[in-house]
């Protein structure tokens, strides 16, 4: 599948290799076949505090993407939001109202329950000025991914090769992502072999094996 240019727009998408929230919109833009170009910035190197980058994002940090006109969208959720409203084809949301409500839902309890609590500057906070350990760091996270995919695997339907229907969608784009960190960090994915099997299946997918944190420009080569 060969990346397209459409709507006039030359996108520059600041992405971190392993950020979760970056994941989902590369995979978004790349299952619509938008064409951009990835700008590295090293969140462990602290590169998003340095002022050229808070001048992009003055919320330090990623994804961002910038316009060819020099305007910038920040926040994943918004930015697939855009993504959706600018290239509908295809589509990650269904057309039916409250159809696109509960998947929204569902997507929202990853992006703005899990994620956010388990994000870098929190962890960073969580270790330096409050003292705790990396071992009660990790325990933290996962704590709250596995309260949080309980109530995900609630919400999304059943039945369905996807989170809620046959193709992927807006749902399953967070929950790639969040199965990057629940992998990274050991979260006990016994319970959600539900979760486990759509992953998989998303993942056979070229548009998002091109957005893991893997084959990324910046990512390790060793």
């Amino acid at each position: 599948m060969a990346p397209v240019h459409r709507g006039g727009l030359r996108l520059k998408l600041y992405s971190y290799w392993r950020s979760t929230t970056s994941v989902r919109v590369r995979a978004a833009l790349n299952l619509k076949a938008v064409d951009y170009e990835i700008v590295p910035v090293d969140l462990v190197a602290g590169e998003q505090k340095q002022a050229g980058y808070v001048a992009v994002n003055p919320g330090m940090g990623v994804p961002s993407l910038e316009l060819d006109d020099g305007r910038v969208i920040t926040q994943s959720v918004a930015l697939l939001d855009f993504i959706e409203e600018m290239w509908p084809d295809p589509p990650l949301l269904p057309s039916d109202p409250v159809d696109r409500a509960q998947v929204r839902a569902a997507a929202a309890q990853i992006a703005l329950d899990i994620h956010p609590v388990n994000n870098l500057k929190i962890l960073a906070y969580l270790k330096g000025p409050l003292g705790h350990s990396q071992d009660e760091t990790v325990i933290w996270m996962n704590h709250w991914m596995t309260e949080g995919f309980t109530a995900f695997a609630s919400l999304i339907r059943e039945g369905t090769p996807y989170c809620f229907g046959d193709g992927i969608g807006l749902a399953d784009l967070c929950l790639v992502g969040q199965m990057v960190n629940a992998r990274r960090w050991g979260c006990d994915l016994a319970p959600f072999s539900r979760l486990v099997e759509i992953d998989e299946r998303c993942r056979e997918n070229k548009a998002i094996q091109q957005a893991l944190p893997k084959a990324q420009p910046d990512a390790p080569t060793t």
